[in-house]
């Protein structure tokens, strides 16, 4: 059957850099996008169960990767005098983020710990930076180590250590399909890395209680 097609609009030409703060989420960009996808695989975006579904994952896309419009840093800027410096753990934060080679979720938990130096943040902040970095295109590994990078650096920690914890869709509905598969990430930063007694400290209570 011959499908009666609107051409779509020419989209402009990409930059070789992408500048969040000057990029808002194109919205009308993405629905023409998704149109093209729906002719290209053969199906009709014009019929009733399809026709609103370019405007919902316009709406999805600016939320899922709402983090790249937002600087993570941000939630680590308000610190709190503190003498404490023995280890911080806030383990099993749920995050959602999505693969940059298959634009599939990949979902599981983070298990932060950080040695404070003279200063702590609040126990929200952590997850909400997570979350930032997240909601983007990423790769587990680099996600990881990101999260390590912006605590030792923001908190001025003496250590920082941070396992992630995901199940990947890319793997789990194609490809090799491996349901129930996961990949955990590591990266460790100061003493929590350079200390033997400090690393086997951390990853002990980031695996304990655990059935």
């Amino acid at each position: 059957m011959t499908q009666g097609r609107t051409e779509a609009k020419p989209m402009p030409e990409s930059r070789s850099e992408f500048d969040p703060s000057e990029n808002p989420v194109d919205l009308a960009r993405i629905r023409r996008a998704v149109r093209e996808i729906l002719f290209a695989v053969g199906e009709d975006p014009d019929r009733e169960g399809l026709i609103e579904t370019p405007d919902r994952v316009a709406r999805m896309y600016s939320e899922i990767f709402q983090g790249l419009h937002q600087n993570p840093a941000e939630h680590l800027t308000k610190l709190f005098t503190q003498k404490y410096d023995e280890m911080v753990l806030v383990r099993d934060i749920q995050f959602e983020s999505t693969c940059e080679h298959h634009l599939l979720p990949f979902t599981g938990n983070v298990h932060v710990a950080y040695i404070p130096n003279g200063k702590v943040v609040g126990l929200s902040k952590i997850p909400r930076m997570v979350d930032v970095l997240a909601k983007r295109p990423q790769l587990q590994e680099r996600l990881t180590e990101e999260i390590a990078d912006l605590l030792m650096t923001q908190l001025d920690a003496k250590g920082v250590a941070v396992v992630v914890e995901a199940s990947h869709s890319c793997m789990t509905i194609r490809g090799v399909h491996k349901s129930g598969s996961s990949m955990v990430t590591s990266a460790l930063r100061g003493a929590c890395k350079d200390q033997p007694s400090t690393r086997a400290e951390v990853l002990a209570l980031i695996n304990g209680n655990r059935s």
